[in-house]
């Protein structure tokens, strides 16, 4: 049986006590696990609440977080190298406090900012080094980053399945692998089946999000050729539903969010998680 998390940006970007009922719901649902956001690092009460929380609940953590152009670890100044790792070490310690197995996201390079030109090998290089000495604090903390490329309007360092695993390699560290996302890839890649196949080895969590951030099923994306290029690679992580609405002003914004893409995020959640079920049983 696939595992499948839910993604808890559809809601807010920082969980708390008044997101109560929202876990109890989705555990009645059926899913096995949540993405938390992990944005706001200036408290570990929060998350450490929030562990016992879905311990009680029998629920899986996964964590999401982004860098930022103070935090970025492709920067040419060190400072801000050093940042990103710091910034990371904490962020991973407030994952640390509810259970978090995989902290994904755009970890590699700071979301929105652009250079205006191609990536560069030195870039590549700060990365690699960044993202070594990242992991090394990823280890001590018992979590495995999963890098997530994305499409060319949020990023510009890692936009493709290949790209994304030639960096993941050169880092060379068991607790620094990558995530698949199907909305960046339906923007970006040529098949989903090819792109999953060229970086199967390193892709430890995946995202089910269809073309538009809404209901998954409903959309553009090719979804025979991506679940079943992950049961044919032999994928046995979480499958993770990323969807956005406009209940949070500043996130559907950063999100480009502009009009009401399903009527309720309860209804969301269950035709989601039926979807999955229905092609990731046998995976």
């Amino acid at each position: 049986m696939p595992r499948i998390g839910m993604n808890l940006l559809l809601w807010t970007s920082h969980v708390t006590e008044q997101h109560d009922a929202i876990l109890d719901q989705i555990k009645e649902i059926g899913f096995d696990a949540v993405e938390v956001p992990i944005f706001d690092t200036s408290d570990l009460a929060p998350f450490e609440r929030l562990g016992k929380r879905l311990k009680s609940l029998g629920l899986g953590a996964t964590a999401v977080t982004v860098m930022t152009a103070e935090t970025n670890p492709i920067s040419p100044d060190p400072k801000i190298r050093e940042a990103a790792i710091a910034h990371l070490d904490r962020v991973m310690e407030c994952g640390q406090a509810f259970g978090c197995e995989i902290l994904c996201g755009p970890v590699h390079s700071a979301i929105g900012v652009f250079s205006n030109e191609a990536p560069t090998e030195d870039e590549f290089k700060y990365g690699v080094d960044t993202l070594q000495r990242a992991a090394e604090k990823a280890q001590a903390r018992n979590i495995r980053m999963a890098i997530e490329y994305l499409n060319r309007f949020e990023i510009y360092f890692l936009t493709t399945a290949v790209q994304a695993s030639r960096f993941v390699r050169a880092v060379n560290h068991p607790n620094c692998k990558m995530m698949y996302d199907s909305f960046h890839a339906h923007i970006e890649e040529k098949s989903q089946a090819t792109a999953i196949a060229s970086c199967a080895s390193e892709t430890i969590h995946v995202h089910v999000s269809e073309n538009d951030r809404g209901i998954p099923g409903t959309g553009q994306i090719h979804w025979d050729e991506y679940f079943g290029a992950l049961k044919q690679t032999g994928y046995n992580g979480y499958y993770t539903i990323e969807a956005f609405g406009r209940a949070l002003p500043a996130l559907a914004a950063a999100t480009r969010v502009w009009r009401d893409l399903f009527p309720d995020p309860m209804g969301l959640c269950r035709e989601g998680y039926a979807f999955i079920r229905s092609r990731a049983g046998g995976a």
